[in-house]
């Protein structure tokens, strides 16, 4: 009962002591020794016994939060017990003395009194250097475990030998404090050089995101601080400024992070060939801007704004050189829109983290002029193969279905054709409505690099419209000439050509619209750029024109090659020459292809052909190389006249008036007319007479072909039967020959 009763009386005396003051614990601890003999040593086990409860309590909390907090407890703890254990020695000499205090004498009472100032000195003393040494210990583990945040020193104690010892260690820990540190910094170096492509493909993909999504989904993203451990950074930081040589840090870490940027600014070689190349390339700068902007906000001057400033203005600079490069190689419209697409986002990562991009926007309009190059040439690729595959016959359609179909790809009317029965032609081929849709994808393609470019709607249409007339006059144009000009190309080709661009043209305005009603943006706003696609078809269609003109010419010659005089013949066939008769039918068969052209045309070819043909033939009679030409060559020769004459008096071609199409021939005619006849009196008489029956014969001519007829090669020579039946007529001749060599004398003279 008496033990119940000293339990619960320590247990009592305990919650007294934990609650109450400490300056009232000494009645209470006085009340232990009046107890019991043993009452003293079972109140120790009890409160040892609630020490170690504690203990384990404290223990507890501290590996919570630090352990470098447990080791220091746990060596408070330590001194704590030492302390009680002197506390209850001190005591316990204190008891002693007091007993034997009363026998001993003044002397030994000085003693006494000096030995205890010299204890209270010594415990003050150690209380002193405890800390230190403490410190001291706490130093050699950290540097174990290499956590160099604690330097301590030791000036309070610095008297002492041991003291001094850890003074001159000191120096040398520091040095090698540093060396430690700066290696885990080039460490982490050479780590976020390999890992800024993580960080910066993440910041990208965020910033994106933040782009496409709401503000929401931003605050769920990760920071540069949650892919990177910064705390090498902040280490030697620390540890530099606490050893005083801050500076020198900062000058390394700047001086480093300026090779890296170099490094990270220099492109591979291959890069314009895929948009990956791209992508890592931005990836790397924009992580290694992030860190530094990490950097800049986090550790208060290691990095200023105006030197990440300085280093992103070099970037800045070396970015847009490498960029105009590297596009300028790239021929694929696909991965420069991509690329736009990729500067866009990379440009909005950096804005986001308060760089300024605008360098880069501006850079976009010469990516742009880039991108609209590698459509122009894609679409001529297209153009081409349109050209190739194309059958230039009119678009049959057999049902309405098939009517409908087309119209709603090309903005085809006609009120003369929609009356027409099904089956029916439409006028234009089949490449029509196939480069209208092409020209309207080839705007879509280009709308594609104005988005996300904050750009305005007449702006916008500006870029639209100045890219289409692009196409128009020149790639669509060049494409249109190289066609008119292939070998390939004949004259039924030509003029279906004509009749497309004709429907091209027509459909420009349609084209107009289709890039209003995409910008919103109205024909009639100041400054709007028109569409130039009106003379692209006007110049293709005069080409083609002339481009007819120059074949039918060389087809004719073809026919007249053909040609096969028996130019000393005593008389004609009495019939055209077959190479004559061949070729008018080729010229009827042509023409009639020509209805559909406009009648300007159809009535230029056609005079441009009885031109050509007349002047062939002209030459052919007068050609150097024909030394002899007999009547009855003439005879054969004015048979075919004849016929190309009847073939311009049957108006091959609507619209002419009168005989105009016949004076093609009137050169001829009067020559032919004048040799038949052989009415060189009129002709000498009527020489330089407006109303002269032979007005179109120059003497120069008349002379030449008659000098081919009085060659004298005897047989079927009209000169020799003129010999023979009149030697007057001979004469005559030379009378004739001697007259028109004076007017051609008085020609060349005149001139």
């Amino acid at each position: 009962m008496a033990s119940d009763r000293c339990i619960t009386e320590h247990e009592r005396i305990l919650q007294e002591i934990e609650s109450t003051d400490t300056a009232c614990v000494g009645p209470t601890l006085r009340s232990i020794y009046d107890d019991q003999p043993n009452a003293h040593k079972r109140f120790m086990e009890k409160l040892d016994a609630r020490i170690r409860n504690h203990d384990r309590e404290i223990e507890k909390m501290c590996n919570f939060h630090h352990q470098g907090f447990v080791d220091a407890i746990t060596e408070l703890l330590k001194v704590r017990a030492d302390a009680e254990k002197l506390m209850g020695q001190v005591t316990d000499t204190n008891r002693r003395l007091q007993e034997a205090g009363r026998e001993v004498s003044t002397e030994e009472v000085i003693r006494c009194r000096i030995q205890q100032r010299n204890m209270a000195t010594t415990v003050e003393k150690l209380q002193l250097c405890i800390p230190v040494l403490e410190m001291y210990s706490k130093l050699k583990e950290q540097l174990e475990s290499k956590r160099y945040y604690a330097i301590s020193h030791g000036d309070a104690v610095s008297q002492y030998r041991f003291c001094q010892i850890m003074a001159e260690n000191l120096p040398r820990l520091r040095e090698e404090i540093k060396d430690i540190s700066m290696s885990d910094l080039k460490d982490f170096l050479e780590s976020i050089r390999k890992h800024s492509d993580k960080v910066g493909e993440t910041a990208m993909r965020q910033a994106q995101q933040h782009r496409t999504f709401n503000s929401a989904v931003a605050k769920q993203v990760l920071t540069a601080h949650d892919l990177v451990d910064f705390s090498p950074v902040y280490r030697c930081l620390h540890i530099y400024t606490v050893l005083g040589d801050r500076e020198t840090f900062e000058n390394y870490y700047r001086k480093q992070r300026k090779k890296q940027a170099r490094l990270v600014l220099q492109p591979q070689a291959n890069m314009h060939e895929t948009v990956e190349g791209y992508r890592r390339y931005f990836n790397q700068i924009v992580g290694f801007f992030v860190v530094e902007d990490h950097i800049l906000h986090a550790t208060r001057g290691l990095v200023t704004r105006a030197f990440t400033d300085e280093l992103w203005n070099m970037a800045l600079s070396k970015i847009i050189a490498v960029l105009r490069t590297h596009s300028s190689y790239c021929n694929d419209p696909d991965l420069v829109l991509e690329l736009k697409n990729l500067i866009v986002i990379f440009a909005d990562t950096l804005q986001g983290y308060g760089f300024p991009v605008n360098r880069l926007f501006d850079l976009l309009f010469e990516v742009r002029d880039q991108y609209n190059e590698t459509l122009l040439k894609k679409w001529a690729l297209v153009f081409r193969e349109i050209f190739e595959l194309d059958n230039y016959s009119p678009i049959p359609v057999e049902t309405e279905e098939e009517y409908k179909l087309v119209v709603s790809r090309f903005p085809f009317h006609d009120a003369e054709v929609e009356k027409q029965d099904f089956p029916k032609k439409l006028p234009m081929s089949q490449s029509v409505p196939q480069i209208y849709t092409q020209v309207k994808e080839f705007i879509y393609a280009s709308l594609k690099f104005s988005e996300s470019l904050h750009r305005s709607s007449t702006e916008i249409d500006d870029m639209l419209r100045k890219s289409t007339n692009l196409l128009l006059t020149r790639t669509l144009s060049s494409c249109l000439q190289n066609l008119i000009k292939k070998p390939h190309i004949g004259l039924t080709e030509l003029v279906q050509i004509i009749i497309n661009t004709t429907h091209l043209e027509q459909a420009c305005r349609y084209l107009e619209e289709f890039i209003t009603n995409i910008t919103n943006v109205s024909p009639e706003t100041v400054h709007t750029t028109r569409l130039y696609g009106l003379s692209t078809f006007k110049d293709a269609r005069h080409a083609a024109e002339g481009e007819i003109y120059t074949k039918l010419n060389q087809k004719i010659d073809e026919f007249i090659q053909l040609a096969d005089y028996e130019w000393g013949m005593a008389e004609s066939d009495g019939r055209a020459s077959g190479y004559l008769m061949d070729l008018i039918n080729f010229l009827r068969s042509t023409f009639q292809v020509f209805t559909h052209l406009p009648g300007k045309v159809a009535q230029t070819a056609c005079m441009s052909a009885c031109k050509h043909l007349s002047t062939s033939l002209m030459q052919m009679l007068l050609d150097t190389e024909l030394k002899q030409v007999s009547m009855g060559a003439i005879q054969q020769f004015n048979l075919d006249v004849i016929q190309c004459e009847l073939f311009a008096s049957s108006e091959p071609v609507p619209g002419f008036q009168g005989d105009t199409l016949q004076l093609a021939f009137i050169d001829l005619r009067q020559l032919l007319d004048l040799f038949m006849v052989w009415d060189w009196s009129t002709y000498l008489a009527d020489y330089g007479q407006p109303t002269s029956k032979y007005l179109r014969v120059n003497p120069a001519t008349a002379l030449a072909l008659l000098e081919k007829m009085k060659d004298t090669s005897k047989k079927n020579n009209i000169f020799s039967q003129f010999r023979k039946n009149d030697r007057d007529k001979q004469k005559l001749i030379e009378t004739v020959v001697r007259q028109l060599r004076s007017l051609v004398y008085r020609s060349n003279q005149h001139f």
